[in-house]
């Protein structure tokens, strides 16, 4: 099956779950600027049932993982982010990672047991961080190349406007 929505597309596996949204806006965005800085786009992917209510990285989802789980966010910055230092030096989407990238200090939480990595990078003139979650670091020979089967197809277009510009 295939999603796409915001520019963004995955063709799910059999065996993942994948879901692509606009982060909802605060309340307090009444202002284009506003809500611009907060009208990204989100992917996630998990190899375990997706829970609806989750934060942009996981959180709600991550905390229920066991070994041999995976979870992938993929989370888009605001465009001001392209050229800054700390999505300089990322290129394109990672599309394959190894077991040496993933540790327990590069969760967003830890979670005892878990590990992470996260990458950012500018594809097609948008940001975003590749943030993917284990649920167990002893477990990641097993789950890393499960991982690298899903990277792969995700696809990433040309950034689309923000609906607040489509309506002007």
């Amino acid at each position: 099956m295939r999603i796409s929505a915001h520019g963004l597309g995955l063709e799910v596996p059999s065996g993942w779950e994948g879901r692509i949204r606009k982060q909802l806006l605060p309340s307090d965005a009444t202002t284009p600027e506003a809500a611009q800085l907060r009208a990204h786009a989100v992917l996630h992917a998990a190899n375990f049932p997706l829970l609806e209510e989750r934060g942009d990285f996981g959180s709600g989802a991550v905390e229920t993982m066991q070994s041999g789980h995976a979870f992938i966010a993929l989370v888009e910055y605001h465009s001001s982010s392209v050229g800054t230092a700390l999505f300089g030096s990322g290129v394109g989407m990672p599309r394959q990672l190894s077991t040496e990238d993933f540790s327990p200090r590069q969760l967003q939480r830890t979670i005892a047991g878990q590990a992470g990595t996260q990458r950012f990078f500018v594809e097609d003139g948008r940001a975003f961080c590749l943030y993917v979650v284990l649920g167990s670091m002893a477990d990641r020979a097993r789950v890393v190349p499960k991982v690298n089967a899903v990277l792969p197809a995700i696809t990433i277009a040309a950034p689309v406007p923000p609906e607040w510009l489509e309506a002007m």
